[in-house]
């Protein structure tokens, strides 16, 4: 596929990464040249030095054959305005735009209309990331949780503890320990190595374990391999940015929400916007204001302003001050293997979360949702079946039949609003909603093949 990203940020960089190792042709155009350099020098790509938004720049970097256009600079209107021109002079296919300002997402049924802004897709990191973080507070000791079929499922990755009934046992003993849930085992990370999954395979201490489960039932599963821990109930939000106000506003009905900020517009505004959220002025690193606010008695501490320094310093100081859980937004890869293993509970990356919903985009075939999984080596998939027996290579066969790779796993069907989880015998039908987790995303050109309906279908 011919794409063009415009933005050479770290949303654009990580992008072009993913996609390179795709086999996509890929063209990115930014104003830094450094940045561009950087860049062509890692990756099998070509950039253009320009206005991501200027006509000339778009038809340098092959417009007139590109099969999409990724507008992700840090500007809602470049990006607006960079759709527009493709779209009018180059008739670009598939244009998808970041649109980070809540004002323009308030009325995307009005602006983006036929008659209006020529944007197909709209992303935004940072709704994306405060709803990734929201299904964290719901889920205490959850280290991701994601939704599939409009929220019936979710695919939940987790750490045991000793005192969960399964650790230690087989995954044979998954049926007798849950009879009455509709759950599956779809990964285990063993030191950072993906484990073969049959019946005779130990779940232990230090796995990482993936399972997807029915939203109803993501709490017994959780039971089943760690102790559920507390309820969390005080939230404390550092940065009042994009991010913080969303996630405040979410939070602030079930939770006690305090919010620091430094700077005094910002505080102001937050005040009169939040209903239910303590907004303070000051800066989230001081120990004393901290301490003051009875850190240790907090049970989540985010930090989520636009300096990866100041998220990571304040997160490790809460967390030594004694609150119960801290996350950190980090935007720099580098950061993130720098912290793994110290004091920050969850490291979020506003780019993966992106990635994810951009590929939904990229993938052929009936592709409904895609997460972007442990820094982009796995991926889950939720893809529609087509056809018949005659044009599908899925529908009317079973799952023996499909003769899977080890490395792809069907976690769930959705039929009918109905969950399935299916096993060597279920027949698949044209409509089902599949959920398959790809332990290595490389494999993602057999999902496509596979769902790939044929020519004859109408």
């Amino acid at each position: 596929m011919n794409i063009i990203i415009l933005g050479a940020g770290q949303v654009g960089g990580t992008l072009a990464e993913n996609l390179v190792r795709e086999e996509n042709d890929i063209t990115i155009i930014d104003t830094r040249s450094d940045r561009l350099r950087e860049l062509q020098n890692r990756l099998d790509i070509s950039t253009v030095v320009g206005s991501a938004a200027h006509p000339q720049a778009l038809k340098q970097a092959g417009a007139e054959n590109a099969d999409m256009l990724i507008a992700v600079t840090s500007s809602d209107e470049v990006n607006l305005v960079a759709c527009q021109v493709a779209q009018r002079l180059f008739r670009t296919p598939t244009k998808i735009a970041r649109i980070r300002a809540e004002a323009y997402q308030a009325e995307r049924e009005s602006l983006f209309t036929e008659q209006g802004f020529a944007v197909d897709v709209l992303i935004s990191p940072e709704q994306l990331v405060t709803d990734f973080v929201t299904r964290l507070i719901e889920y205490p000791g959850a280290l991701q949780v994601l939704d599939f079929a409009d929220g019936r499922l979710r695919l939940v990755a987790l750490r045991p503890q000793a005192d969960g009934p399964l650790v230690g046992k087989t995954l044979g003993h998954l049926q007798y320990f849950m009879p009455q849930y509709q759950a599956r085992i779809v990964a285990i990370f063993r030191d950072e190595h993906p484990q073969v999954l049959n019946d005779d395979l130990t779940i232990e201490l230090t796995d990482e374990v993936f399972f997807i489960a029915p939203t109803q039932h993501v709490l017994d599963v959780m039971a089943s391999l760690r102790r559920l821990d507390r309820p969390y109930r005080r939230v404390m939000i550092a940065g009042g940015g994009n991010i913080g106000y969303r996630l405040a506003k979410n939070l602030e009905k079930q939770y006690q929400v305090k919010m620091i900020d430094r700077n005094v517009t910002t505080t102001n505004q937050l005040a009169g916007s939040l209903d239910n959220t303590v907004v303070l002025l000051g800066d989230a690193t001081d120990r004393e204001l901290l301490t003051s606010e009875n850190i240790e008695y907090t049970d989540v501490f985010c930090a989520v302003t636009n300096d990866d320094e100041v998220n990571i310093m304040s997160s490790m100081q809460a967390k030594r001050l004694g609150a119960r859980h801290v996350m950190a937004l980090i935007t720099r890869t580098a950061y993130v293997d720098l912290i793994e293993g110290s004091e920050i509970d969850t490291a979020i990356s506003p780019q993966q979360a992106t990635i994810g919903s951009i590929l939904t985009h990229i993938r052929r075939g009936d592709i409904v949702h895609v997460h972007s999984l442990r820094r982009g080596a796995a991926e889950a998939i939720e893809v529609v079946a087509h056809g018949d027996a005659q044009t599908s290579n899925v529908v009317g066969r079973t799952l023996a039949e499909l003769e899977l790779s080890k490395d792809m796993v069907v976690g769930a069907i959705v039929r009918d609003q109905k969950v399935i989880i299916p096993e060597a015998g279920t027949v698949f039908e044209s409509g089902d909603h599949v959920i398959l987790f790809l332990i290595d995303k490389q494999n993602i050109d057999e999902v496509e093949r596979l769902f790939q309906v044929n020519v004859t279908f109408i």
